[in-house]
């Protein structure tokens, strides 16, 4: 027996039907209004700090192309997510590939971790014309995921300087690091950049070369930097703190929640607030201060205090 995929009609093209931003500023349903209002708060935190830095941040400036490639676009939801590593991304963009499939995927848990981040799969908010991008980002409900700033730099750092797999990594920024940041390195690090340590990467964040030089890569770079929050308004800021609730509300808001869930699993190898507590200790209090005013908007915007391990100066 053929089971029909619910993922065929029901899942895209859902004309008539109220819009994701129709149903998030005017629910239908109770349940969905009482979490509207966690989510007002959020946004109106957001619009106060761009206002409040706005002075400090210089002339506002039009945004381009390039700065559009993290807006992944659900045109049959009339949905945009910008994606910011480490923090689920790679689910949110699975969910993304069942929603945008017209039926060829029905379980995000299926796709290949590597295959969620082909960008071939999805469609970014750059590959569009201007009046197209203008009236997607006026009439799609927007969203992105944060987290508490250096959790997410933990994290990064765990996965890409810690884990022998990641050789791209060490060669491209871990050889830079132990040449820029270790004195009398050996050559073999030099050459390999497999073992940078985290005051080293820290070092190297906070160092005014690297800033110039070129760009924060993605997986530490700021979300102000990646997604622009103070140019684009966005209707939903979820946490990482409550993924489950706040991804499976935007799903309701697209009329899928009955039959797509945001994937849940328990990750031993999560970075929690106990692991970046110790990975700071052996950071310098000058450091950790300068470290912190690179992450400060992220810290503000999104409502996030200053840790408690910290020894700011």
């Amino acid at each position: 027996v053929m089971r029909r995929n619910p993922f065929g009609m029901d899942i895209c093209c859902r004309k008539g039907s109220r819009s994701p931003l129709q149903e998030l500023y005017n629910p239908t349903q109770v349940s969905l209004s009482n979490t509207a209002i966690l989510h007002q708060i959020r946004r109106d935190q957001v619009t106060d700090t761009c206002r409040a830095n706005s002075m400090s941040s210089r002339k506002r400036r039009v945004l381009t192309p390039n700065d559009l490639k993290h807006l992944v676009v659900d045109e049959d939801h009339e949905m945009i997510y910008c994606y910011v590593p480490k923090v689920a991304c790679t689910n949110w963009k699975r969910v993304m590939m069942v929603l945008t499939g017209r039926g060829k995927y029905s379980d995000p848990m299926e796709i290949p971790a590597n295959e969620a981040h082909v960008s071939s799969n999805l469609k970014t908010l750059n590959q569009y014309s201007i009046p197209e991008i203008n009236h997607r980002l006026k009439n799609y409900m927007k969203f992105l995921f944060v987290r508490e700033p250096f959790e997410r730099l933990v994290s990064a750092y765990r996965n890409k300087f810690t884990q022998k797999y990641n050789t791209s990594f060490h060669k491209r920024y871990g050889t830079k690091i132990v040449r820029r940041q270790r004195k009398n390195a050996t050559q073999e690090a030099l050459r390999k950049g497999d073992d940078v340590k985290f005051e080293e990467f820290v070092a190297y964040l906070i160092d005014p070369h690297t800033q110039r030089e070129e760009p924060f890569n993605e997986h530490w770079q700021t979300v102000y930097s990646l997604c622009h929050p103070c140019h684009i308004h966005y209707d939903l800021i979820g946490k990482y703190e409550t993924l489950e609730e706040d991804s499976n509300y935007i799903l309701q808001l697209a009329g899928v929640g009955n039959y797509l869930k945001f994937p849940t699993y328990a990750k031993s190898t999560r970075t929690t607030d106990e692991m970046t507590t110790e990975f700071f200790q052996n950071i310098s209090s000058l450091h950790q201060t300068q470290l912190y005013e690179v992450y400060k908007l992220d810290f503000l915007m999104f409502n996030y205090s200053v840790p408690s391990y910290l020894k700011l100066e």
